[in-house]
Order: structure tokens, then C-alpha cells, then sequence
């Protein structure tokens, strides 16, 4: 059993006194086995000085689209339902078994590189398993899961499936990957919205979560148009539909959330459902700013997330703490709303709750998952700092450039900015010559824009 000793950092353990101190903390195997103020004398592996750094919990994103990565930049000022119909679509549609692949590899190097350790990814219609491979390989922890896309509409050819397809082979991966990678790779349900889903695939949806006890991750509420749209489909509004469908509930997590009724907030903090709250994309995208400040009143959990690089462009939880903590500010006129404490919890903790595994990740605890990042606050743009303040540093100021070292499932991911799983180089060469190809058998080129 390998072990890990990370000296003199100053941790901020989001244990359940939001504990901030300079200490040491042993890994021992995949789990973190001693935390104290005084030295740690145990014989190891590997020793980490942490000195006059921060160490922090890894930070979770509860939606991301590792199917994405490899378009970044190829969708950009649309709207939701023109970026997906005229560019998203057409781009998922073209993937290959390999360019998937790749694309996953992209995100994940980035991911690590951010100190995000942990995501709920939404892959595509096909090629699923590819990407999973990759998050096998590179040590990475995730939910994820095939794109369901059973109600044709505007989806081109290349992403149409039926009802019996997409739910036998989201019962074969999950049967297949559900727990593998030492408990790293967990499946999630991933139907993509009420608009390309049937009535009776989210009714089959419902059935195998329950059946299998595992997540359900979709988006709803996004956009104006959208929730109009699902309205005009079934005649409900997003949550009331999925709550009508036994859907609402702890294993349920609901992207974006933006355009809610009143009611519908109520069912959502009452049923905790999770909301996974994307504020640099739903600017971009000018889907609109969620009202998270209420529906944290109100009780929901609410975690943070990047969504996909081609409405965004990057999967720096950084910049989503920092967008979290302003625009709510602005839109309430309130400038103790959203205070970096509370956005950090929503950074760490709020995404463990998503992915259900809050007694194993989003704090430094003994006997938790040893997931977690190491952070430099010492760069001209941080200084000065002093200890009382690292978190709203981390918050305001912090960059994901300023994370040092990232550790999964107790393995040194990143070390030094260095990637110890993945040849960064070789994914680099490899994302641009896939994305010539898949760009081409798209239609598209690199000036089509």
C-alpha cells in the first residue's frame, strides 16, 4: 500500500467546523489517514512540501461534457438552441471511437491540471465507452454516462437512436463500468433533455435508477425557449414534469435550472434534487443567471460546475467560483450574497452531495477518499495573504495555473504543474489533428463560424 505525506500546508479542511490550519496530512492506500497539527513521523513513499501553500479538498464539477472538449471554440455567441441544432449536433455527430476518446483525454488533462478531481460528465449518443476508457487509464474520478437522445426533432442522423437502443446500451455500459477503476468510474443516467427524450424513456429512466440505485443527470431549464418548448410537449414545465415522473430526488441532478416558477424552486429544495449551477456558460450562451441565492434559502442543494468547453470555453472551477460569487451580487443587488465561503462549499462539498458521496469526498477528514489539490496563493496576483483570508483568496483571486499538485484516489495525478498519467504533448498533437478530421466530416471548417 502506497503512502503520501503532505508537510506544513495550510489546510482548508471544509470539515464540520470549516476548520483552516497549518498541518500535516498522511495517505495511506486511496483514503487520508491522519490529519495533525504536529508533525507526522510515519516512514512513506512520497513526502509533499506543502509549505506556505494551501491544500484544499478536490473541487467537484457536477456537469461537464468531456465529449465536448475537443470543439472547443467551434460554437461561439449562439444561443442554446441554434449552438446546438446549427454546431454542438452536427460536431457530437461526427465523433469516431478514437476522436472521443481524445476528447476525453483533453479534458481530463485540463481538469487535473485545474484541481478538479472529480466530475458528472454527460458524454454523446455514441461512442461512449471510449471516453470511459480514458477516465480508466489517467486514474480520473467521474459519473458518467451515454447521452440519451430517443425523440428525433431537429437531431441529425448521425444522433438519432431509438427508445430500445439507447436504454440497452445504457444498462450494457452501466452493467460494464459501474464501480470499476477501484470504485472511481461510477454510471449516471444521462437523458439529455425533456425535448429529445420520450415520455416513455424517462419512465424506463426512472425504473433502472431506481432499480440500480444510481444518478440521474440531465439539463432543464436552461433556456427560455427550451422550457417553452417541453411545455408545448407535454404540458408541464421542466421540474414538474420530471416530478411527475418520479424522477425529483436525491439521485436526480438537473443542469442549469434558470427559468423556474416558484413552484417549481419548492419542489426542488423539497424533493433535494440537485442543482448543478453553470454560471459562465449560461452568460455566454445569454440563457440567463439562475436564482441560486433563493433556492439556497429555500434549501436546495446547489453544486458548480464548467458544462462543456465549446459554451464556456475552459473547465476552470476557479472561474466558476469567482462568476458564482459576482453575478448574483449584481443581480440582487446585494453584496453579501454568495460569500466566498459559501461558494466553496458549493466547490467541494456541494458536488460530493451531487454525486452522492458526501461521507467520502469535498473535505480533508481522516478516513476519507484522499482526493485533493495543493494551491499556490504566493503569485503576484494573490499576494499579499494571510491566513484568515485564503479562502476568499482562493475565490476572488486564484487561477487554475495555481494549483501545484493534484491527487485522485490517493495517486499523485499532477505534480510540480507536471501530469504524471497523461503525456500532455501527445494529447495536444492528437486533439488537433482529430478535430481537422472531425471538423471536415461535419461539414465545417475552421472558418466556418
Amino acid at each position: 500500500m502506497s503512502s503520501i505525506l503532505i508537510k506544513k500546508g495550510t489546510l482548508i479542511t471544509m470539515n464540520p467546523n470549516k476548520e483552516v490550519f497549518t498541518g500535516n496530512i498522511l495517505i495511506e492506500g486511496n483514503k487520508i489517514s491522519k490529519i495533525s497539527q504536529e508533525e507526522i513521523t510515519d516512514k512513506v513513499d512520497e513526502v509533499i512540501d506543502a509549505t506556505d501553500q494551501v491544500v484544499i479538498p478536490g473541487m467537484i464539477q457536477s456537469h461537464i461534457h468531456l465529449t465536448q472538449t475537443l470543439y472547443r471554440g467551434q460554437a461561439d455567441d449562439l444561443e442554446l438552441l441554434d449552438w446546438l441544432k446549427n454546431k454542438i449536433w452536427p460536431l457530437e455527430g461526427s465523433h469516431t471511437a478514437e476522436s472521443n476518446y481524445i476528447s476525453a483525454y483533453l479534458g481530463i488533462s485540463e481538469l487535473i491540471k485545474g484541481g478538479t478531481t472529480s466530475i458528472i460528465d454527460m458524454e454523446t449518443v455514441h461512442y461512449t465507452e471510449p471516453a470511459i476508457k480514458a477516465i480508466y487509464e489517467t486514474g480520473y474520478r467521474a459519473v458518467t454516462g451515454k447521452c440519451m437522445m430517443d425523440d428525433g426533432g431537429d437531431v441529425p442522423e448521425t444522433l438519432k437512436e431509438s427508445t430500445e437502443d439507447s436504454i440497452n446500451e445504457s444498462v450494457r455500459l452501466l452493467e460494464k463500468w459501474h464501480g470499476e477503476g477501484d470504485g472511481r468510474i461510477k454510471y449516471g443516467l444521462a437523458p439529455r433533455f425533456a425535448i429529445s427524450c420520450t415520455v416513455d424513456a424517462l419512465e424506463k429512466v426512472r425504473d433502472i435508477t431506481k432499480e440500480y440505485d444510481v444518478l440521474v443527470h440531465t439539463h432543464a431549464s436552461e433556456n427560455q425557449q427550451e422550457t417553452k418548448l417541453v411545455e408545448e410537449k407535454t404540458g408541464l414545465r421542466n421540474v414538474k414534469l420530471f416530478d411527475k415522473l418520479g424522477l425529483t430526488g436525491e439521485n436526480l441532478v438537473l443542469a442549469h435550472c434558470i427559468w423556474l416558477d416558484e413552484a417549481e424552486k419548492k419542489i426542488l429544495a423539497d424533493t433535494k434534487t440537485k442543482i448543478s449551477h453553470c454560471p459562465s456558460s449560461n452568460l455566454k450562451l445569454a440563457s440567463g443567471i439562475a436564482h441560486i441565492p433563493e433556492l439556497l434559502d429555500l434549501g436546495a442543494e446547489v453544486s458548480l460546475a464548467a458544462d462543456g468547453a465549446p459554451c464556456n470555453n475552459n473547465l476552470d472551477m476557479f472561474v466558476e467560483m469567482r462568476h458564482a460569487a459576482l453575478i448574483h451580487k449584481a443581480r440582487v443587488l446585494d453584496p453579501t450574497v454568495m460569500n466566498a465561503e459559501q461558494v466553496f462549499e458549493m466547490a467541494t462539498l456541494g458536488g460530493a452531495r451531487a454525486m452522492g458521496m458526501e461521507s467520502q469526498l469535498g473535505s480533508l477528514e481522516e478516513g476519507k477518499l484522499a482526493d485533493l489539490a495543493i494551491v499556490n496563493l504566493d503569485s503576484i496576483h494573490s499576494a499579499p495573504r494571510e491566513r484568515e483570508d485564503v479562502v476568499s483568496k482562493l475565490v476572488y483571486c486564484a487561477k487554475s495555473t495555481d494549483v501545484m499538485t493534484t491527487i485522485i484516489n490517493g495517486k499523485t495525478l499532477m505534480k510540480d504543474r507536471k501530469l504524471q498519467t497523461i503525456d500532455e504533448g501527445q494529447v495536444i498533437r492528437e486533439a488537433n489533428k482529430y478535430l481537422t478530421k472531425q471538423l471536415q466530416k461535419a461539414g465545417f471548417s475552421y472558418l466556418d463560424h
